[in-house]
């Protein structure tokens, strides 16, 4: 099944990944199942870390409930802001069994932008820490520097990256020292705003392959956004994201309207703006702040 979605990741075909937060509670849900059940377009589900550093349950054991209920890929998000090297590898290996084989390597959020005041962040190192001990695994090596007694099934490194910065150089400077670091199969974006930053991604990505002789595959990051104050959030709170001022200005007079005509004005920019995206590209994340039913107005079965 995961080795399937690699190839198919790899390949020229669309990919199309949703992502799943699971929400504060003892259980996912038999409706949040069902919900994810009916986005047949999706190719494979991406379990958020506690995102923003809101408490959340553990995404490893979240992401095998989901995997085994949804009969999908499921890649699991794994944060270097809650566990050191002996806790990741060790939660690594433990998956491995479960079938649990594809991870998003993130440093993670700060704790202090998040709901748990009495929290401490860990933060070993950055997320290139991850992605050497999923590199040591893959060749029978754990990370205190023994062999394994028994090898691991493959497992697969995923990253991010920011879709904006001021000085682009630097986005690109960052996207080599990725790749540089260990092996990684597909490079995750923030929400892109902008077909010129899209081109610059793209086109970045490509050249960095080229001189490292690796096959990274590039997966856009979409963010429908339906009203004014998400905007506003994505704007003024959330780094390495740029949405355009023409959409804040647009739904705000929109919103002064009503609901109805400010998600109306919302899903029109970011259906133009996904189309726009398909012409350039066929990889993408699919985020909708645990709207996932949202995938439907861009994308048919």
């Amino acid at each position: 099944m995961l080795e399937s979605l690699v190839a198919k990741l790899r390949g020229n075909e669309s990919f199309l990944s949703v992502e799943v937060s699971p929400r504060l509670s003892a259980t996912i849900g038999q409706n949040v199942i069902d919900e994810l059940e009916s986005l047949e377009q999706a190719d494979c589900f991406v379990c958020t870390d506690s995102p923003l550093a809101r408490l959340k349950p553990s995404s490893i054991l979240s992401s095998i409930k989901l995997q085994n209920a949804l009969n999908k890929p499921l890649i699991c998000t794994l944060s270097m802001r809650d566990r050191n090297s002996i806790a990741l590898c060790g939660d690594i290996l433990a998956a491995n069994e479960f079938g649990l084989r594809a991870f998003l390597s993130l440093s993670g959020d700060s704790v202090k932008n998040g709901d748990c005041a009495g929290a401490k962040g860990v933060f070993e190192e950055s997320s290139l820490k991850l992605g050497r001990i999923i590199e040591d695994l893959n060749q029978g090596v754990a990370a205190n520097g023994k062999a394994l007694k028994d090898g691991v099934k493959p497992i697969y490194n995923f990253s991010v990256i920011n879709s904006h910065a001021n000085n682009t150089e630097s986005l690109k400077k960052k996207m080599l020292k990725k790749l540089s670091n260990s092996k990684v199969e597909g490079l995750f974006t923030q929400p892109v705003f902008s077909l010129q930053s899209a081109q610059f991604l793209l086109e970045s990505l490509e050249e960095i392959n080229e001189n490292l002789e690796q096959k990274c595959v590039m997966i856009l990051g979409f963010f429908p956004v339906l009203n004014y104050k998400v905007a506003l959030f994505l704007r003024d709170k959330l780094p390495g994201v740029y949405i355009p001022n023409e959409w804040v200005e647009r739904l705000e007079k929109a919103s002064i309207r009503s609901k109805e005509e400010e998600q109306k004005v919302g899903l029109e920019l970011s259906r133009d703006l996904f189309f726009g995206l398909q012409a350039l590209h066929n990889k993408f994340h699919f985020m909708s702040a645990n709207k996932p039913s949202l995938l439907k107005e861009f994308v048919r079965g």
